[in-house]
């Protein structure tokens, strides 16, 4: 497992590790210290905390085998991607369509977030 997928998962399911195993991958993954650094942080050996990030791996990918929240989460967003894929492209041409109603189509993309809407529409028309 990656860096980015043990972070995905930590992202999800981190809050049913123990309070230490949550405080020692957050050290390891958010605060980028090396095992070296987290064991004299937490005055225990460099094997504790490896074995402790191994297990956490383990324990996290384990709930996702389970219960698969990041594989859902992750069909969402490539649904919600293509829908709002679908709606800028729609947006787009109804504006070439009916330029009379620019403006109500942009006011639309604002409230559907700027993130799924093409960049360089020329909004000053």
């Amino acid at each position: 497992m990656d860096k980015f997928s043990f972070i995905a998962l930590w992202d999800v399911y981190g809050g049913l590790l123990t309070d230490v195993q949550s405080e020692i991958t957050d050290m390891y993954f958010n605060l980028d210290l090396t095992v070296s650094e987290i064991a004299a942080e937490k005055g225990i050996s460099r094997q504790a905390v490896s074995d402790c990030l191994k297990g956490c791996k383990k324990q996290l990918e384990s709930y996702e085998e389970k219960l698969r929240v990041c594989e859902k989460l992750q069909n969402f967003s490539i649904c919600e991607n293509a829908f709002y894929s679908k709606v800028a492209a729609w947006a787009e041409n109804f504006k070439r369509l009916h330029p009379e109603l620019k403006s109500d189509v942009w006011e639309l993309e604002k409230i559907l977030g700027s993130q799924y809407i093409r960049d360089g529409s020329d909004r000053s028309n």
